[in-house]
């Protein structure tokens, strides 16, 4: 019995003009990540990342890190959901910038409520699927994963792919799966054990990589 390793990407560049790209910390916590792996002996029979620039570098660091990584195979099925078309879809108008604590809340409250009105059917975003064919894809993903291998799989993806394979797995309804994808932390690990029959969760969003007091500072949600 195997299993996959499901890595949110490191922290992104939150508040930027451009998000899609690995803050020095991100970089830091995935090249961490890598080195955690390696020294536990934990070998990967392949490896998976959706087409983002965030989820690539994060790869690139954890192999890195870790020394003895397979080639990665493309699977944009894993890339992350369009937060400004959700955003703009729910919320026409203008949005408040997360500039303030205060601010940042509010950003995320209205994300929160577009995700589920998009789960829901309830909205259309410019450019981007129905949320059954979006999910269909990740399961897709997950399917061909436990159909192929028998070991371990690591697959670097972003917050809504993972939460969305999760409550896929335990059949949550669409307020519990948006709550799992907002406290997903970056480069945090989520584990499924890999059967012949199915994929079973063991663990969820744990960061045992960073569990050290010169490392308290480097967790992060976005």
């Amino acid at each position: 019995m195997g299993t996959l390793y499901l890595v949110r990407h490191g922290q992104a560049s939150f508040g930027a003009d451009d998000y899609d790209c690995l803050s020095e910390l991100g970089r830091r916590q995935c090249l961490q990540l890598g080195i955690w792996l390696r020294e536990r002996g934990i070998r990967f029979d392949a490896a998976l990342h959706g087409s983002l620039r965030r989820q690539r570098a994060s790869y690139e660091a954890i192999a890195e890190g870790h020394g003895e990584m397979p080639a990665a195979a493309l699977r944009p099925q894993l890339d992350e959901y369009d937060s400004h078309a959700l955003l703009a879809a729910a919320h026409p108008g203008p949005l408040p910038t997360a500039d303030t604590p205060e601010a940042y809340r509010r950003y995320f409250q209205l994300l929160r409520e577009a995700l589920q009105r998009w789960m829901l059917g309830e909205i259309a975003p410019a450019g981007m699927p129905a949320y059954a064919d979006w999910r269909a894809g990740i399961v897709g993903v997950l399917d061909e994963i436990q159909r192929s291998h028998t070991g371990n799989v690591l697959l670097v993806a972003s917050g809504g792919p993972i939460s969305t394979a999760v409550g896929h797995l335990l059949q949550t309804p669409p307020e519990v799966t948006v709550d799992l994808n907002m406290r997903i932390r970056n480069s945090s690990l989520t584990e499924l054990a890999i059967t012949p029959r199915r994929l079973m969760l063991v663990a969820f969003n744990h960061l045992p990589h960073l569990d050290h007091p010169e490392r308290e500072g480097w967790i992060t949600f976005t």
